[in-house]
């Protein structure tokens, strides 16, 4: 026996069925209550005329396109959390790329400053040479 009731659109919906009195070529899969609590209330399947066998038949359809509604669901819920995953190590690969050539400029910038402050010292020692030079020879000239 069918029991139908309604039930308001924000509550998971049980659906249960029997296949008392169908065919005994009818293999009784679809006996064991199916739950769609994600199918929008218009898209829950409609209890079967039990006296019916189209309606039977239309029913299991419609509870197995259910069933592949769902599992499609879970997967596209799945992918895009996937997604989300790949799209925070693109932006971390990025922003990594991004301070490594910072840090690519900062190093070459720094390595000619260290130049050139390696010949300015190279300059001076130059320069404090010829100075000790210039003293000595005032001091021995003196």
């Amino acid at each position: 026996m069918i029991r139908a009731a309604r039930v308001p659109a924000d509550r998971p919906v049980r659906i249960a069925f029997s296949l008392d009195g169908a065919p005994d070529d009818a293999p009784p899969r679809d006996a064991a209550p199916l739950v769609f609590p994600e199918l929008d209330q218009q898209l829950q399947p409609l209890p079967p005329r039990q006296d019916s066998l189209e309606s039977m038949q239309v029913f299991r359809q419609h509870c197995q396109i259910a069933e592949e509604y769902h599992e499609v669901r879970k997967e596209i819920a799945l992918l895009e959390e996937r997604k989300k995953e790949l799209m925070a190590k693109l932006a971390q690969a990025e922003k990594e790329k991004v301070d490594a050539a910072q840090l690519a400029r900062e190093f070459e910038a720094l390595t000619e400053e260290n130049r050139a402050l390696k010949l300015a010292q190279s300059q001076c020692v130059e320069q404090l040479e010829k100075l000790r030079v210039q003293y000595q020879k005032r001091q021995g000239s003196s």
